[in-house]
């Protein structure tokens, strides 16, 4: 029996440091999504909706928001502020 506890002791570690890696990678998603869009509105107000780079951050954003949306589907994030459907 000592065997089977050790193993959901490993299980449990394991568990918490996917969900630390899933936090962290939440946390990285939301910052480039809020950087990347600083970025876009800079390049925006130089006229700049054409370049290359302009073209990557929207690129980068479609990924970032279907991740977004995928973690919601799933329970994984709170609703924005105003949106839990409270009235």
């Amino acid at each position: 029996m000592g065997s089977n506890t050790r193993a959901g002791a490993d299980t449990g570690a394991a568990d918490r440091a996917r969900l630390r890696a899933f936090e962290a990678m939440r946390r990285d998603v939301l910052a480039r999504t809020a950087s990347e869009k600083e970025a876009m509105d800079a390049l925006r107000t130089q006229g700049r909706e054409k370049s290359a780079t302009f073209r990557q951050y929207m690129a980068n954003r479609l990924v970032y928001q279907r991740i977004l949306a995928l973690y919601e589907e799933h329970g994984l994030l709170e609703p924005p502020a105003g949106e839990d459907g409270d009235a």
